[in-house]
C-alpha cells in the first residue's frame, strides 16, 4: 500500500509540475495569499515557483537568520526555498528536497531564471535525506508531511539532520478529530493532503518520541475551502490539467487529463462537498526544537492551541 501511495503522489505532483500553473494565474495567487503569503513575497520570486499547493507560509514563522542552513521538505517548484534564500542571505544556504523529478526540474529552472546562487535542490524522499547529521539550522515544510506514509521515520530524519538547538517550523494539515471513513479510506483524499493527515495529539506525540522538545501544534484557523479559489481545485490537489497540459496521461494522478485521474479528482470533489472538512481537519503551524541536551517536554507543551496569527 505504501508503494501505491507514493506512486500516486508522485504521479499527481508530476502532472502539476508539468502544468502552466503559476502566480500569474489569479486563482493560484489567491490560494497562496489565503494561506499567508504577501503579494510582495509572491512577486519577489519566480511566478512558476507557486502552483497553489500551500497550506501556510513556514518562512513567515521560521525566524530564519543570515548565514543559516535551511532545508525545505517537499520543496515543489521552490516557493519557500527562494523566500528562505533571501532571509539566510549569501552566507547561508537554502536546500530543497522533493521526490518528484518534474518538480526538481521545475525548481532548478526557476533558480536559474532567478539567478539564485545559494539554493540547491535534491531528488530524494523526506524519510531518507541526503544530508549529513547535525548539518541544518532549520527544517521547514509546506503541506507535505501529511503525505508521508511513515511519519515517525520522517520526524526521526528531521531530528538527525538538525544541529542541537535546531528547529522545525512547518505548515501542514492535521486532524482535530477522526475523518469520516469515506475520506479516510479514499486514495483521492490521501493524495489531496487530507486522507494522510494525523491527529494533532498523535503529531505531537510522535515528534516527542523523535527527540524534540517545546513542541506546539497551532491551528491557523484558515478555511480549507480557500483551495476553491483555484477553479476545480479540491484540497491541495491542483486544477484539472485538461487545458494546461492536454497531452499528459498519468494513470492514478488526480490532476492529469487521463480518465483515471479525472475519476480521482471527481471522487475527491464529491467527498469534500459531502463532508465539512474544516470540522475534522485544520491548517496547522508545527513548531519543535531539537534540544541542545536531552530534555523532557511535558504534555502541556503539546496542547493544540488555536492562534490564527501565531
Amino acid at each position: 500500500m505504501t508503494e501505491q501511495l507514493l506512486d500516486s503522489v508522485k504521479a499527481k505532483y508530476g502532472a502539476v509540475a508539468e502544468s502552466l500553473l503559476s502566480s500569474d494565474h489569479a486563482g493560484v495567487k489567491a490560494v497562496a495569499e489565503a494561506f499567508g503569503y504577501t503579494a510582495d513575497e509572491l512577486t519577489s520570486i519566480p511566478a512558476a515557483a507557486n502552483m497553489g499547493l500551500s497550506c501556510g507560509n513556514p518562512t513567515a514563522t521560521a525566524h530564519l537568520r543570515p548565514g543559516e542552513v535551511v532545508v525545505d521538505l517537499g520543496s515543489g517548484g521552490g516557493l519557500d526555498v527562494f523566500l528562505a534564500s533571501k532571509q539566510v542571505g549569501p552566507e547561508g544556504r537554502a536546500i530543497g528536497i522533493d521526490m518528484t523529478p518534474a518538480m526538481i526540474e521545475r525548481a532548478r529552472a526557476n533558480a536559474e531564471a532567478g539567478g539564485y546562487s545559494n539554493v540547491e535542490f535534491y531528488l530524494a524522499t523526506i524519510d531518507k535525506l541526503p544530508l549529513p547529521d547535525a548539518s541544518v539550522d532549520c527544517v521547514i515544510s509546506n503541506c507535505v508531511l501529511n503525505l508521508a506514509p511513515d511519519k515517525p521515520a520522517v520526524f526521526r530524519e528531521i531530528a538527525r539532520v538538525l544541529k542541537p538547538g535546531g528547529r522545525l517550523a512547518a505548515s501542514d494539515i492535521a486532524l482535530k478529530t477522526e475523518l469520516p471513513e469515506a475520506i479516510a479510506s479514499s486514495l483521492a483524499a490521501y493524495v489531496g493532503c487530507i486522507g494522510g493527515a494525523i491527529l494533532i495529539e498523535t503529531y505531537c506525540a510522535e515528534l516527542l518520541k523523535a527527540g524534540f522538545s517545546n513542541v506546539a501544534i497551532v491551528d491557523s484557523g484558515v478555511d480549507l475551502n480557500a483551495y476553491a479559489k483555484v477553479e476545480n481545485q479540491s484540497a491541495c490537489c491542483s486544477p484539472a490539467m485538461d487545458s494546461a497540459v492536454p497531452s499528459v496521461e498519468v494513470p492514478g494522478a488526480c490532476c492529469a487529463s487521463a480518465p483515471d485521474a479525472a475519476t480521482l479528482h471527481a471522487d475527491l470533489s464529491a467527498l469534500l462537498s459531502t463532508y465539512d472538512v474544516n470540522a475534522a481537519a485544520a491548517s496547522v503551524k508545527v513548531y519543535a526544537i531539537k534540544p541542545a541536551e536531552k530534555a523532557c517536554c511535558g504534555s502541556t507543551c503539546c496542547a493544540p492551541a488555536k492562534e490564527a496569527n501565531a
